[in-house]
């Protein structure tokens, strides 16, 4: 076996051992049994429901709910409770017409028929919007017991690739190309033509449970190949023949059938707890992933050693120097050592850089145990939209921290104005943020896309925010307040020191440029996953890596701040403050530039709506990253400055 399948399996095992040992299961991941018709009991069930959520597309960023397009509805619609991670990324789960049987095999059953008139506008209207669906690739995605239905086939190097997606049909262009699936079937090939997978066969695996302490059997895997079936006749349905085709001008009536098969087939070699599995290990890119990652933290690692080891040993030389040297000496001295009168002078624009740094706290603590969580399996794609409920409310309950941070620092700035300190504490990231989100929302509603937020969920939203958020932000800067100003180790000067001129590389801009290079160096490659995950919808399950890659680049935005403040100290340039926040907080702007190449050269989106839509969510994960990167660099060299200057002797 791989090192990757061992790691994989063993990451993912952590928690079901975790969980099972402890006698319970996560909320909505526990088993279900399933028994035949005749065997019913209360332990187990026999009809198996399947569950439609939104259709996306990865040459648009506007997915849209399944009863958008003209399918076979539910007559009995039921929609199952979601979790605000679900509504905030535009999940929209809802029964579906689909229904089988447990060990029931069935064969071309029909689902319902759409007919189409071409003397009808509204009949017009929803072919269109179906065409539209085939033309930008829309899949498809179903879900059988929390479990995705993927479509499974071969890609390069004999590898097997399950997409748990599939997609509403194809497009032969004009000039007789096929686009996406099209090229899978040889009979595609009319010009300007629609096909439209209208058949699915579907083959549902489940462990039997024999040998096990559970009643029932348990499904462990869903797979369906899609088909364009032209069926011969509503009554008779045999699912053979030629493809159903949809021409590019509709110029006669239409009538579309939809149906399906069902197989079930027994295997006790997969495990009720790794059945996602094998959707994982096929994901394309997963071997580079490894290999990369282990490289970039090796190369990083080597890196933080080498600056580590640079600056002790340096500061270990200054310090033993200045305390050795006696005080006429002392006059003629040049370094860091002669800027102590005005070291911790305090910066212009105190305020907002300390209410940066409150936010940056709040952002980097949720950040953390957020990743805590996913590693320990809390959050994994099983349980859909945990991750993005977790930071939020981790987000709403962290306001005292960012409250508390704040306000000590406005105070060792020695700021007056603290209620409108607090205030923008409390207000001004958050509202950056919702307001760029609500333009976004607003776009989606235009656009009648599944992604648009609720007004209800909006408006609790802004409670959460307003309601808990705010008030223990205040309570935060109140105790921050309370608290004595930080102690310096050396005192201020009445008169500012003359900075001397600077070389090229100790100003202010290139040391900034500089400063995001290593730490964007760490990160960019798992960035490529991340953006993957967002935008081509691929699932995400990392988290062991991801949370290493911060744990580096925490260590990497430290040590590539406090190396370039040392320097600029050394050049008797104490002006470090926001300085040492701009340096790591650049790392921000590599991730932008980042995300502008990925556009244009990994994404096809089409449309000015999607390109706004992609710009605008990218611009809030910029601001969060530019708020945690520099509170990192931040504190590491706060702490940095305290420390050289409490162990120096400056008389």
């Amino acid at each position: 076996m791989k090192p990757l399948d061992l790691w994989f399996r063993f990451i993912c095992s952590l928690s079901v051992i975790f969980l099972s040992v402890s006698g319970f299961y996560l909320p909505g991941l526990a088993p279900v049994s399933f028994c035949e018709e005749d065997k019913k009991t209360g332990d187990c069930q026999s009809e198996i429901q399947l569950f439609v959520n939104r259709l996306d597309s990865v040459e648009s960023v506007l997915p849209y709910e399944y009863d958008v397009f003209d399918f076979c509805q539910d007559e009995e619609e039921k929609r199952p409770s979601e979790n605000l991670g679900q509504v905030l990324f535009g999940e929209r789960i809802e029964t579906s017409p689909y229904r089988f049987t447990f060990k029931k095999d069935e064969a071309c059953q029909k689902v319902c028929t759409k007919s189409y008139d071409t003397a009808k506008l509204e009949d017009k209207a929803n072919l269109d919007f179906l065409k539209r669906g085939m033309q930008l690739n829309y899949q498809h995605h179903w879900i059988v017991d929390n479990m995705p239905v993927t479509w499974c086939y071969d890609v390069e190097d004999n590898q097997k690739y399950c997409n748990p997606g599939f997609p509403i049909g194809c497009l032969v262009t004009a000039e007789g190309r096929p686009k996406d699936a099209c090229v899978i079937n040889s009979e595609f090939n009319k010009k300007n033509t629609f096909y439209v997978f209208n058949h699915v066969d579907i083959t549902i695996t489940y462990h039997s449970g024999e040998h096990e302490n559970w009643n029932g059997a348990r499904l462990v895997s869903a797979r369906l190949e899609p088909k364009s079936v032209k069926h011969s006749s509503e009554n008779s349905q045999t699912c053979q023949g030629p493809p159903m085709e949809i021409p590019g001008e509709f110029s006669s009536n239409l009538n579309l059938t939809y149906s399906y098969s069902v197989t079930f087939e027994s295997t006790d070699l997969i495990k009720w707890a790794s059945r996602w599995d094998y959707i994982l290990v096929s994901m394309p890119h997963t071997n580079i992933q490894w290999f990369s990652i282990m490289n970039s933290l090796v190369i990083v690692l080597f890196l933080s050693g080498m600056v580590a080891m640079i600056m002790l040993r340096t500061l270990h030389k200054d310090i033993a120097r200045y305390n050795q040297v006696d005080q006429e000496d002392a006059q003629e001295e040049s370094g860091w050592k002669q800027v102590h009168g005005d070291v911790f002078r305090p910066p212009q624009k105190g305020m907002l850089l300390s209410v940066f740094l409150g936010q940056g706290t709040q952002i980097f603590i949720m950040t953390f145990i957020t990743l805590f969580l996913a590693c320990l399996g809390f959050l994994s794609p099983a349980n859909r939209g945990a991750l993005m409920t977790c930071a939020v409310v981790l987000w709403v309950l962290l306001g005292t921290p960012a409250g508390y941070v704040s306000a000590r620092l406005y105070k060792s700035f020695g700021g007056e104005k603290w209620k409108t300190s607090v205030f923008l504490t409390a207000l001004l990231c958050p509202g950056i943020v919702f307001a760029d989100f609500f333009l976004m929302n607003l776009i989606l509603w235009v656009e009648g896309s599944s992604a648009a937020i609720p007004f209800g969920t909006l408006v609790a939203v802004l409670g959460l925010w307003f309601g808990i958020s705010v008030p223990l932000t205040f309570v935060g800067a109140y105790f921050g307040f309370k608290k004595p100003v930080i102690e310096h180790p050396v005192r201020t000067n009445q008169i500012p020191r003359q900075i001397p001129e600077q070389s090229f590389f100790t100003k202010p801009v290139p040391g900034i440029i500089m400063g995001g290079i290593l730490p964007f160096g760490c990160i960019f490659i798992q960035l490529f996953f991340i953006l993957n995950s967002i935008w081509s919808h691929q699932m995400y399950y990392m988290f062991g890596f991801l949370f290493l890659v911060f744990i580096i680049l925490v260590i990497t935005c430290s040590e590539a701040t406090i190396l370039l403040c040392y320097f600029h100290l050394c050049a008797e340039d104490y002006h470090w403050w926001w300085r040492s926040f701009l340096t790591s907080g650049f790392t921000a702007v590599y991730l932008f530039v980042y995300a502008i190449h990925y556009f244009f050269s990994k994404l096809q989106i089409q449309g000015a709506a999607s390109t706004i839509l992609y710009f605008g969510y990218t611009m809030i994960m910029v601001l969060i990253f530019f708020l945690f990167t520099g509170t990192i660099g931040f504190f590491a060299c706060f702490w940095f400055v305290h420390k050289i200057y409490s162990v120096v002797k400056v008389d």
